[in-house]
């Protein structure tokens, strides 16, 4: 069958061919060209590009070229770009020159059955040539970089008559969205759920052949125009594998069962297989990607496994090894080889054929109740038990230990120890006289009779000075006392007795005596003594068993050779010693006295007073300007730790009562100090003693500040402070000071001044240099503080380290590796040790090329106080200077331009609030107040200037002081402004158009409507011009819109040109309608004569952005028109902090075009909020040049363009915290293409200042302190214990409340509070890491909120203590009140673990997943070394949550629930902000999140990770970053 030609398309075929056609075509069905793609004629603008895409389809396929005037394209601006294997061809013409690229172009498409061809026309005009509707590119696409599989887009927006088609062309062919499978799209207009313009190109899961030049082309009946290309980088990560958990051997009993799991990570991810031996233990097409656990179950043999992991990178192995090893059999019954009385040798069978690790033994007393003993690691099979109890019978038992664990023990074995002699003596030996010559002599058992006692021995004697074995003896068996007769009379007798066993004696008793006189009583027993105090010592005794008492007599002296000294009390067990000499010994013997005579004195007791000794030659060491060393003495063997006193200046200090010198600092310089040392703490009776003190002149005051860059022969430059001094100086030493490192390896800075440091050493070296020789070889042992060089006139520069001497001193070398500071300490010629000392320089060291001032945030905040402190304080001193003169600068002219109007014009001609100050009327009424003494208003506005923006704070604090009573003054003294007319309002056809009756707009300043032929009152609306700073009508103040003004409304923004509408309201407030909905919700709505079509809708965590397109009917052109709307304003007040507010008017005025009409502000009535929100904006315009804000006068000045404006006492007060916190915070705004260089600012000391940029930035943060007003619920007694940290508690306005359980007080609380993220409000949870006693309440809150991810920051313990306890279970469920938590799986990943838990609600059975993200990779100290892995954890954490994420908010904890989750929480708004807005705000966003809970972002080293990380994520964006 011959083919058929369609019409329009020109063959030449030859008669030859044509027969070939006719024969073959039957059999073969050759097919002639046909075009497919025809190319379309083109208007090109001149300088631009021009592409006629042209493809034919035939059999074979055909061949396409281009042709002008019938010859082949040539030329260097001419391309033909060839596709589809040279059956398609572009054509490219670039730059377009006008006229002679006006030309038809022909596309001729060829094969061996026949040619045709296609004509297309191009026309090119110059850019003065061209229409009005011709397309204009608005946003063309920018370079981008993005990483393999990640969505890429390319922003295009174009604009023209008719709106333009948009098509893209990569590499300068054409782009086929529809051959991609849906993986490349391109927005359609009518997409208005997208945030993306309409035109954008969005390639999902980009691939490297996605990686090109991309342009888009804006095409209408008007001509074509080209963007500027834009490069689209993919970058595909490659990283050979590696493995991140190497699979671990293990040793397992015969049967049991052993999961070996292996991790596997690298660019493209690996597949990880097992193999034993040769043999795949993975199928081939279910190789798991990146983690395989191998599950080994009732294993009987052991074996070798291999780990494979593989990509196209490389393959990479790793070998667990199973073991099949079962525990050992229980060894022979123990065999008792030999007994001591403190030892017992055993011996046993091993019964193991296997190797056995070590054996066990366990044994326990059987007549006491106690722990078994264990001796474990004994490696022989026989082995003796030391350290036993004599005479006791002992239980043994032996097991044995291999690597599997402890096998069961052996039968017991039973068995004694041997006998000893008794360890101790018998007790409580006492004597007393039966008759005359007859005593009886009782005694208890000994504690320690190590055997069976077998009797007794009494020892007795009238001359105990002989040895025992002379002394008469007495046997008794076994009994516990015995009569001893035949003794003389009146004599006194020394008794002793020891106990014995078969093994042999044991010690004697103490001696007692006893009177042989019948009737008289025993000794005392037990006599101690007792220091007291310096003067008196206690004694007590025991009283003898029997006999009445009637008298007790003690004997004293002093030492050994003392007269005796006798006491007579009545019967009693205590006695003090009053009248004693201080740190002196005496000795004391105790009788008892009965009616028939006096017994036997006891044993005599020594004991020495108490210490009193002042101390002498108190002393003043030396002085500095802010620190005094005082000194004292004591005799050589005094030893009290009794504290002394040092008061001065109505303080006192404790000193230990061992010490001798103390360094009293905080002084101030060259100020009078009286000093006095009181001793024994008590300043009645004390001895005092007294120095005085001049402290130093206040000199070398100036920090030493390091070079940033060596000098030219590579030293370190240090550059000195300035040595003048108002005294004499002796001489100037250089202090080197070598920093310490702290167990995490970070150097210490030093905290405070060195004039904080006991200089005392370093004084000695100055008047000793000889010893410097013996100080340089201490030194190695621990760094100190050594001096470097000594000048009688202090240089400008010095170079640590360069080896010279300096006044007899070594500057040696630097240690490399060591960090060091150094100050200067001057010498001053006094007659009393007097020196000054220069701060601290900043860090340096040797061996760092760079060596840039070094500030280590290791100790965190302290180091930061004290310094910033003292800068602080010399920066007020600063200001109040410079404001002092200021102020009388100012005052002078101010005065003169109020009182005289022709002065005014060369202040603020422009300015109304000026104006009006001078006289006050409207604008455009010569009207004065016909309500008021026309000097009333005047006077108000004269006695309320304007504030100079450094006395703002002061001016705030007074205006709040006693409950704010000077600013409800202040509010109500401003001219409520009703004296004028307002009669369009009044008239009945207007009336319907007023939201509220008594809210109208004057007459004199409203926004008069172009009048309606034939409406009566087509040209009001309840609207008013409201000036700006400098600026006439910046501002339009209007309601909140009725369904019967939107054409109105609407009209007025057209009319007015307006580019931004402000709403400060929500449609619905407490259930009642505050504005109507004046804009569609999608598509286009006409209003009146007003066509408004809804480009764009972004809703963030307060507030939302719409754009709109506004079409007048019977006009041509459209505009653009973007609605802010405020959302976070409360339903009742104010906001309780203006950060959220201050945003969005950022955000607002970032918008704003410059030429664009007023911007029109509404809330519902549009009087209140509106007025905060116009004098703020104005306040912040009048701050940058005048440095001074006028509330009170610009709200005057409102009040008389619109009634009530600025409604409430609240709203003014607020508009005085908002500028505050402006003012204070400044512009931390950057966009993200600066970011580099606003951290670079930011690292250098600001000038000034002994700080950077960062710290005082961080510092500006803390200056907000949180109420305790604002904790409420977290302070109440039956919650305190839940919160782990005192001091962090939530806000209660953000608290997380938990359902309360009934009767339970206190059950709506956990330390957790909601935070807005970007997009929305309340997206997270900062709580704590659980207590284990507020687990269950953290289940509750997850449950409760719906909140199904968790992130955990913390490990359980850091540093050796606990941070969190473990709230979830390991390896089976478990119920935490009513919630049953099984865990699912665990995932290793390398920067963290992927846990997902089943959480079961027990009540109703109902079921959800909760999965929890612990980040491993953050160190126990300080912040992670780089951002990039947190940033894709973060990344990982919001897919998961957007992949399967409920609606609730992800929930997220370290340990105290503000360092590490501030971070996270912050990074995850501003990498968002920065995707969608490219700006950065880590300051604001920081402080937006404090407002919602205390201390997030807790350190400086956090705040500066943000900063690095926001700066690493954008270095993943090249455009951005270079």
């Amino acid at each position: 069958m011959a083919p058929t030609w369609g019409p329009g398309m020109v063959s030449v075929v030859g008669p030859m061919g044509l027969l070939v056609v006719l024969l073959v075509g039957g059999c073969a069905a050759e097919e002639p060209p046909r075009f497919i793609k025809e190319p379309k004629d083109q208007i090109g603008v001149s300088g631009g590009v021009a592409s006629f895409v042209c493809q034919a389809t035939g059999d074979p396929k055909p061949r396409v070229t281009w042709n002008k005037k019938g010859k082949k394209v040539n030329s260097q601006r001419f391309e033909t770009i060839e596709f589809d294997e040279s059956a398609g061809a572009v054509l490219r013409i670039q730059p377009l020159r006008t006229p002679r690229d006006e030309n038809v172009y022909e596309c001729v498409a060829q094969n061996s059955v026949g040619e045709i061809t296609v004509h297309a026309k191009l026309t090119v005009l110059r850019e003065d040539q061209l229409p009005s509707g011709f397309p204009n590119i608005d946003m063309g696409p920018q370079l981008k970089v993005v990483e393999r599989t990640r969505t890429a887009t390319m922003l295009c927006a174009a604009s023209g008559n008719p709106d333009p088609e948009i098509t893209w062309f990569k590499d300068f062919l054409p782009v086929d969205p529809s051959a991609s499978n849906g993986r490349i799209k391109q927005l359609r207009s009518g997409e208005s759920f997208s945030p993306l313009p309409t035109g954008a190109l969005q390639i999902e899961s980009s691939e490297e052949t996605d990686q090109g030049k991309y342009e888009c082309v804006a095409t209408n009946s008007a001509g074509v125009r080209y963007s500027s290309p834009a490069n689209l980088y993919v970058r595909v990560r490659r990283v050979a594998p590696r493995f991140s958990i190497l699979p671990v051997s293990h040793e397992i009993m015969p049967g049991g069962n052993v999961n070996i799991t292996c991790v596997a990570v690298g660019s493209p991810m690996p597949y990880v297989k097992w193999m034993q031996g040769a043999e795949d233990l993975t199928p081939e097409d279910d190789m798991p990607v990146g983690r395989n656990v191998l599950e080994l179950t009732d294993v009987k043999d052991s074996a070798n496994y291999t780990c494979v992991a593989m990509s196209s990178l490389g393959v990479i192995e790793a070998v667990a090894q199973i073991t099949v090893k079962s525990l050992p059999k229980a060894p022979g019954t123990p065999v008792v080889t030999e007994n001591t009385a403190t030892s017992i040798t055993i011996t046993w069978d091993s019964g193991n054929p296997d190797p056995v690790s070590y054996y066990v033994i366990e044994y326990k007393s059987k007549s006491q109740d106690g722990p078994y003993q264990i001796k474990e690691d004994i490696t022989t099979t026989r082995y003796s038990i030391g350290g036993l109890s004599p005479n006791s019978e002992y239980e043994i038992w032996v097991s044995a230990v291999n690597s599997i664990g402890q096998g069961p023990p052996s039968e017991s074995v039973v068995t004694r120890t041997g006998e000893q002699a008794p360890a101790s003596a018998p007790r409580n030996v006492q004597a007393r006289m039966l008759s005359a010559t007859t005593m009886i002599v009782q005694w208890e058992e000994p504690v320690e009779p190590n055997g069976l006692i077998r009797g007794y021995r009494v020892y007795y004697t009238m001359e105990p000075e002989h040895p025992v074995g002379n002394w008469q003896k007495h046997n008794v068996d076994d009994s516990l006392l015995t009569t001893v007769g035949s003794l003389l009379e009146d004599e006194t007798y020394t008794v002793r007795v020891l106990a014995f066993t078969s093994v042999g004696d044991g010690p004697l008793s103490d001696p007692i005596q006893v009177k042989t006189q019948q009737g008289v009583p025993g000794q005392p027993m037990n006599l101690r003594a007792e220091a007291r105090s310096e003067t008196s010592i206690t004694l007590s005794w025991s009283p003898p068993r029997q006999e009445s008492i009637i008298k007790y007599e003690l004997l004293f002296r002093e030492g050994d050779h003392g007269r005796e000294v006798g006491r007579t009390f009545d019967p009693t067990t205590s006695y003090v010693v009053e009248d004693l000499k201080p740190n002196t010994e005496y000795a004391f013997r105790l009788a008892a006295r009965s009616p028939q005579g006096l017994g036997a004195f006891t044993p005599v007791v020594r004991q020495r007073t108490l210490q009193s000794i002042s101390p002498k030659n108190f002393k003043v060491k030396m002085i500095m300007k802010t620190s005094v060393l005082l000194s004292w003495e004591f005799p050589d063997n005094y030893n009290s730790p009794t504290p002394y006193k040092i008061q001065y200046n109505g303080l006192t200090l404790d000193v230990d009562g061992r010490t001798t010198k103390k360094l009293i600092t905080h002084l101030k310089p060259h100020t009078f100090y009286n000093f006095v040392l009181t001793n024994r703490g008590s300043s009645l009776g004390g001895l005092q003693q007294t120095v005085t003190a001049w402290t130093a002149f206040n000199l070398l005051n100036g920090k030493p500040s390091v070079a940033p860059k060596p000098d030219a022969d590579g030293f370190i430059m240090v550059y000195l402070p300035d040595g003048q001094s108002p005294v004499p100086v002796q001489s100037y030493f250089i202090v080197m000071v070598p920093l310490r490192k702290s167990r995490g390896g970070q150097f210490l800075t030093p905290l405070g001044s060195p004039e904080d440091m006991d200089l005392e050493e370093l004084i000695q070296d100055i008047s000793r240099l000889q010893r410097r020789s013996l100080r340089h070889s201490r030194q190695l042992e621990v760094p100190r503080p050594y001096i470097a060089a000594r000048f009688s006139v202090l240089p400008p520069t010095f170079h640590p380290g360069d080896q010279k001497q300096y006044g007899g001193f070594d500057n040696r070398g630097l240690e490399p590796g060591h960090r060091y500071v150094l100050f200067v300490l001057a010498v001053l010629q006094k007659s009393e040790p007097t020196f000054a000392a220069s701060p601290f320089s900043d860090p340096f060291q040797l061996d760092n090329p760079d060596p840039q001032p070094i500030v280590d945030g290791e100790e965190g905040l302290i180091w930061v106080i004290g310094p910033v402190l003292a800068v602080v304080f010399i920066i007020c001193i600063v200001i109040a200077i410079l404001l002092y003169k200021n102020k009388r600068k100012d005052s002078e002219p101010r005065t003169k331009c109020l009182l005289n109007n022709a002065d005014l014009a060369p202040h603020h001609p422009k300015d109304p609030v000026e104006m009006r100050r001078i006289n006050f009327q409207t604008p455009d009424s010569g009207l004065r107040s016909p309500l008021r003494e026309p000097g009333f208003h005047f006077e108000s506005m004269l006695s309320h200037p304007p504030i100079p923006i450094a006395d703002m704070a002061e001016h705030t604090e007074r205006l709040k002081a006693n409950d704010s009573l000077k600013l409800s003054q202040e509010y109500e003294s401003i001219d409520p402004g009703q004296q004028f007319t307002w009669e369009h309002s009044n008239l009945e056809v207007n009336k319907p158009k007023n939201r509220y009756a008594n809210v109208i707009a004057y007459d004199h300043s409203r926004v008069i409507l172009q009048p309606i032929e034939g409406i009566v009152g087509s040209d009001y609306i309840n609207a008013n011009y409201v000036d700006g700073y400098r600026r006439q009508n910046a501002y339009i103040a209007t309601q909140g819109p009725l369904p019967e003004t939107f054409g109105d409304f609407w009209r007025m923004v057209w009319e007015q040109r307006s580019a931004t509408i402000v709403m400060m309201t929500r449609l619905e407030e407490k259930s009642r309608i505050k504005c109507d909905q004046y804009w569609p919700n999608r598509g286009t709505e006409t209003y009146g004569f007003i066509q408004v079509t809804l480009l764009d809708t972004i809703e963030l965590a307060t507030f939302c952005v719409r754009t709109f397109s506004l079409h007048k009917n019977g006009s041509s052109e459209k505009r653009e028109v973007r609605q802010f709307q405020f959302t976070a304003w409360p339903d009742h007040g104010v906001p309780e902090y203006p950060t959220p507010f201050l945003a969005f008017l950022r955000r607002v005025k970032t918008c704003n075009p410059p030429d664009a009409g007023p911007i029109v502000v509404h809330c519902s009535a549009g009087v209140g909020r509106t007025g905060c929100f116009i004098v703020i904006d104005a306040m912040l315009e009048r701050i940058k040049p005048e440095k001074t804000v006028d509330v009170y006068g610009h709200v005057t000045l409102m009040r008389s363009q619109r009634n009530y404006m600025v409604q409430t006492e609240d709203q003014y007060s607020f508009i005085h915290e908002a500028l505050l916190e402006a003012v204070g915070c400044g512009n931390t705004e950057v966009p993200a293409r600066s970011l580099y260089a606003y951290i670079q600012k930011l690292a250098q000391v600001e000038p000034g200042e002994h700080v950077t940029g960062m710290e005082l930035e961080f510092k500006r943060l803390a200056n907000s302190k949180a109420h305790t007003s604002r904790f409420i619920s977290a302070n109440l007694p039956c919650n305190k214990f839940k919160n782990r940290l005192v001091n962090i508690m939530p806000y209660e306005s953000t608290r997380v409340c938990l359902q309360p359980i009934r009767g339970v007080e206190g059950s709506d609380y956990i330390n957790a509070s909601f935070i807005d993220g970007y997009r929305q409000q309340k997206a997270y949870i900062a709580t704590q890491g659980p207590l284990a006693e507020t687990t269950e309440d953290f289940w509750r809150m997850l449950w409760e909120n719906n909140s199904t991810i968790v992130v955990m920051l913390t490990k359980l313990r850091e540093m050796g203590r606990e941070k969190c306890h473990q709230y979830w279970p390991a390896e089976r469920s478990a119920r935490y009140q009513y919630f049953v938590v099984d865990p699912m799986a665990e995932y290793n990943m390398p920067q963290y673990i992927l846990r997902e838990f089943k959480v079961t609600d027990a009540r109703d059975g109902q079921s959800r997943t909760v999965r929890q993200f612990q980040f491993t990779d953050w160190p126990e100290q300080g912040v992670p070394k780089s951002g990039e892995g947190f940033i894709d954890f973060i990344g990982q954490v919001h897919k998961t949550k957007e992949q399967f994420g409920q609606d609730g908010p992800i929930s997220v904890h370290c340990s105290a629930g503000v360092g590490r989750t501030g971070v996270f929480i912050t990074l995850s708004i501003v990498l968002e902000r920065m995707r969608y807005e490219g700006v950065v705000d880590i300051f604001q966003t920081v402080k937006m999140l404090r407002t919602q809970r205390p201390a997030m972002v807790q350190t400086e080293d956090e705040y500066q990770f943000c900063y690095q990380a926001a700066l690493e994520y954008l270095g993943s964006f090249d455009h951005y970053a270079t």
